[in-house]
């Protein structure tokens, strides 16, 4: 019990303590990991992964990855200015690479490094398409989800042991909590919430390729593209994103707000 106490404390006290702001929700978030740590990890990862990877150079595609993901930062940094944080960027170190893989992603590390795969540019098809990928993946780096994941799987493992210890002269229960707890939190906690972050990207990624000049509605275009590309989807219950449908529903009605968002900018013109 005195070990269950504790952990119980300390549990609560490191999610008191170690909170950072979403400058986009003014939200307080999970922070267990500083971007201290993360950041210069991301660094060392992404440059291994160029060393590993054929980076494409010198095309016209790599130059639009490039220059889509020049536009989209500029966004991010007026947004922030203008919305009281300033210096926010500071430790970013842009980088926007094409690499040859045929598959359909795109990611963007902490810090603002960036990959784009050539086999997402056919479901992109353009420099709004690319805008729109591009403003997601920034998204998830500037509201901080990796940090937020790593610290809900720590508190999860935290969990994990003050059951265990809890339980621990109760062999039964303890094999009983084993067993549910890792499926219950899953499904009951960290699914949702990297639902919800998923679904936080799309509205932020609406509002940064606006500001860019991108309009915002491709981005559902894109979807129901990347619906088309088949393939079985688990239920979205059981899945770290939310289903194609909801998130084509969710854009087209924030659309017209990102463009709204994107005039106090002075952005009259939004391109397809």
């Amino acid at each position: 019990m005195k070990y269950k106490k504790t952990l119980s404390l300390l549990a609560i006290i490191i999610t008191a303590v170690a909170c950072s702001t979403n400058p986009f929700t003014g939200k307080k978030t999970l922070a267990l990991v500083p971007n201290s740590q993360i950041l210069p990890m991301a660094f060392q990862q992404y440059d291994q992964f160029l060393n590993e990877h054929k980076v494409v150079k010198g095309t016209a595609d790599a130059q639009m990855i490039q220059k889509v993901g020049q536009k989209i930062a500029r966004a991010s940094e007026r947004y922030l200015t203008a919305n009281g944080y300033s210096g926010y960027l500071k430790n970013y170190r842009w980088e926007y690479n094409l690499v040859q893989d045929d598959a359909v992603n795109a990611w963007c590390m902490p810090g603002g490094k960036i990959v784009f795969y050539t086999g997402i540019l056919p479901v992109t098809q353009n420099e709004a398409g690319v805008a729109a990928v591009m403003g997601h993946e920034v998204a998830h780096a500037l509201a901080n989800h990796g940090q937020q994941r790593m610290s809900a799987g720590q508190l999860q493992q935290l969990g994990a042991v003050a059951g265990n210890l809890a339980l621990s002269k109760n062999p039964e229960n303890q094999q009983l909590f084993n067993q549910y707890y890792g499926v219950g939190t899953q499904v009951g906690v960290l699914l949702p919430f990297s639902r919800s972050n998923e679904t936080e990207a799309d509205k932020i990624g609406l509002t940064l390729m606006a500001i860019a000049g991108y309009d915002p509605s491709v981005a559902a275009d894109l979807w129901m593209r990347m619906q088309q590309q088949g393939g079985g989807a688990p239920p979205e219950i059981l899945s770290t994103h939310p289903s194609n449908d909801t998130r084509i529903r969710n854009i087209q009605s924030w659309a017209a707000g990102a463009k709204a968002e994107a005039r106090k900018y002075g952005v009259t013109s939004f391109k397809k």
